[in-house]
């Protein structure tokens, strides 16, 4: 579409819509810059630009090319022909397309996973996790985290969290297990539980819409995103933290957020120190970066375990799935496994105990 068009178009829809340029900007992934430029005509408004911001707006790509004007300048004739004729092309697919299906209620089943591209959360129907009692060196941790988790299950105020620190320290493991401690002890009156939604890093973008999905769902559950992090010019952490705290809507009530990520900041830390050396004022662009982190209201810092609780870890893991061997050839084993690994943590425990098992001829049922 040609570039001034588009942007008449785009700047149309969206005032129809109500919405200001960063409001739209937030919903769609992208700065107030990049809105503006659009509508300027200073940006070509290519297809895929306007399906990525007509989806943001909850409207069909058509909408760009619907309400031709009577007569055109001659110019233009053969561009409105052609933009009429792939209006027509997109009603007819959307005509053409099934119904999307109904998004799944949350007490359906007890996780889920948001399928961005179907628009739907997706059941799980096993979930990948540990119990709570195999946890070890994380005591701290695990307790803060399991009462801030029973407060939002009993309908009381609680902190979006921040799991940081080293890898494989356990991080996402203990708020699948915390889910599941939480539900197994729920008091009389409490029977529907909370739903676990995990939300991938790359879908973040869409979060705007599982919330606006989640906000009318019955029942409370954990939005969780795993091995969160941001880099380069990716803008979509705007989106998060409109949505965590601040926003018009800000986040529902019945949702709280869940993040693990290998940095405090969810930054690397180059794309901070650059944003401060290039910009007029070095403060605010450090602060724009740091206060993602300043959202959560928990902040839980996980860091590289020493000798005895990695031996602990093992213990607990060979001792559960009733692993017959020798104290004394278990430790030997396992300080030699982590040696090869290069790391002692709860992730690599678990590695050493399947492969304990499977010398052993046993499964990890």
């Amino acid at each position: 579409m040609p570039s001034k068009q588009g942007g008449l178009r785009l700047k149309r829809m969206r005032t129809l819509a109500g919405l200001t340029q960063g409001r739209l900007g937030k919903m769609a992934g992208l700065s107030q810059a990049q809105v503006q430029r659009l509508e300027s005509g200073r940006r070509r408004l290519t297809y895929e630009w306007m399906e990525r911001l007509a989806r943001a707006m909850g409207r069909s790509p058509a909408g760009f090319f619907a309400d031709q004007p009577a007569a055109a300048p001659p110019e233009t004739t053969n561009a409105i022909t052609a933009e009429a004729g792939l209006a027509r092309i997109a009603q007819a697919l959307e005509r053409l397309a099934p119904p999307r299906p109904p998004p799944a209620a949350l007490t359906d089943a007890e996780a889920f996973v948001w399928q961005a591209g179907k628009r739907r959360l997706e059941a799980v129907t096993e979930v990948n996790r540990i119990d709570i009692g195999l946890l070890k060196g994380i005591d701290a941790q695990k307790e803060t985290l399991l009462e801030n988790t029973s407060r939002f299950a009993r309908g009381l105020a609680a902190n979006n969290a921040l799991l940081w620190g080293a890898r494989g320290a356990g991080k996402s493991s203990l708020i699948k297990a915390v889910h599941a401690h939480v539900n197994a002890h729920l008091e009389a009156g409490e029977d529907d539980g909370l739903a676990l939604v995990e939300i991938h890093r790359e879908d973040i973008i869409t979060l705007p819409r599982l919330l606006g999905l989640l906000r009318t769902s019955q029942g409370r559950c954990l939005l969780f995103c795993d091995d969160l992090s941001f880099d380069g010019d990716d803008a979509s952490y705007k989106s998060l933290k409109g949505v965590l705290e601040g926003g018009v809507e800000g986040r529902p009530a019945n949702v709280l957020f869940y993040a693990t990520s290998n940095r405090r900041h969810l930054m690397d830390r180059r794309m901070i120190e650059n944003e401060g050396s290039t910009a007029i004022h070095p403060g605010e662009a450090v602060d724009e970066k740091v206060s993602l982190s300043d959202r959560f209201g928990l902040w839980l810092g996980f860091h590289a375990f020493d000798q005895e609780t990695y031996l602990d870890i093992v213990k607990g893991y060979a001792s559960n799935y009733g692993l017959d061997i020798d104290n004394d050839r278990l430790r030997t084993r396992a300080l030699e496994w982590a040696k090869t690994r290069g790391a002692r943590s709860g992730r690599v425990a678990w590695q050493f105990i399947q492969d304990l098992a499977g010398g052993m001829g046993r499964r990890l049922d």
